[in-house]
């Protein structure tokens, strides 16, 4: 039986559908404002039986206490559920006109050695004083989570996403199939990063058999961790030991900043190198992997005295919202 109660319910259990089985529906954010339109429209239009423009304006409008980011993470969905229903013919009303994105000039943590090493000891730090599944699995999980994260600059959604048959430890190579933008790629794992993942499969199957996500959920088959486990496990841990304030994206940005901390001083090929990196975070966009390069102390004499151009030459203005 469908929870939603609106002249729209079959339409949106088949548009769920669809987008799961293509692998593009976000059970936080997604169903989320589909449900609060689909009781939008069956309280305000309970008589309803066509779609129209009156309908998707009243539910999409900015709101006077938004933000024009915090609008469209709102009802992007929305726009493409009429879009949807557009390519089969089952609507011709147009989808809402989402917000510009404004740019977020949120600068990372810059992490130190200490703080790194501190984040981890609590990590393994872990007690199992009860024997129940959630905590056995959260005490071999946790680690190899954050690890990974910090080794291979995925996004947080990425590894959280991950399933076992997308993971290759033989070839030490993982297929990233659920990303931003929806672009699949490659990634290959450290030496020392795959023996972990090795170590962790082995341990894990004893308990989770036949698990579809390489983090599985305790006690829930075929489920995947949420934003707000990996949001609350990373602040548990992090302040255990620090006290400076950081998030578990802040381990992404520290790969980059890493490896191109790693071509000071090394004869290179500029541009190749960036390329690789950008392929490696999934970047769509060159300007992306750019951002990074603002927050490598003395990059730009050192890029202009070998290249012979400005900074700003070679590191435009960034594009926040493709970060």
């Amino acid at each position: 039986m469908s929870k939603y109660q609106s002249f729209l319910a079959l339409s949106m259990d088949e548009f769920i559908t669809f987008r799961k089985a293509s692998g593009r529906w976000n059970n936080v954010t997604y169903e989320a404002n589909l449900y609060r339109f689909d009781r939008h429209c069956a309280e305000h239009y309970p008589e309803a039986n066509v779609l129209t423009k009156e309908i998707v304006d009243s539910w999409c409008n900015k709101r006077e206490t938004e933000t024009s980011n915090s609008c469209r993470a709102r009802i992007s969905v929305i726009g493409t559920f009429v879009g949807y229903l557009r390519d089969r013919g089952l609507s011709d009303i147009k989808g809402p006109n989402l917000p510009k994105w404004q740019k977020c000039r949120y600068i990372p943590h810059v992490f130190t050695e200490k703080e790194l090493a501190n984040f981890f000891r609590a990590c393994d730090e872990i007690v199992t004083k009860r024997r129940s599944l959630l905590v056995i699995t959260r005490k071999m999980s946790i680690p190899v989570f954050f690890r990974l994260l910090y080794s291979s600059g995925l996004r947080t959604n990425e590894a959280r996403l991950l399933r076992t048959d997308d993971v290759d430890l033989e070839q030490g190579i993982l297929n990233i199939r659920f990303t931003k933008g929806y672009n699949q790629r490659f990634v290959v794992l450290h030496d020392s990063m795959l023996g972990i993942m090795k170590q962790y499969d082995t341990a894990i199957q004893v308990h989770h058999p036949n698990r579809e996500y390489f983090f599985p959920v305790a006690n829930v088959n075929g489920s995947h961790h949420n934003r707000k486990w990996v949001q609350d496990n990373f602040n548990e841990l992090w302040f255990k030991y620090n006290t400076a304030p950081a998030i578990a994206y802040d381990l992404r940005h520290n790969y980059a900043i890493e490896n191109i901390n790693q071509w000071i001083g090394d004869p290179f090929d500029f541009h190749d190198k960036l390329l690789y990196l950008s392929k490696s975070m999934g970047h769509s966009k060159l300007e992306s992997t750019k951002y990074y390069f603002h927050l490598v102390p003395a990059l730009a004499d050192i890029l202009e005295k070998a290249s012979g151009a400005s900074f700003d030459d070679i590191v435009p203005e960034v594009d926040y919202a493709t970060l």
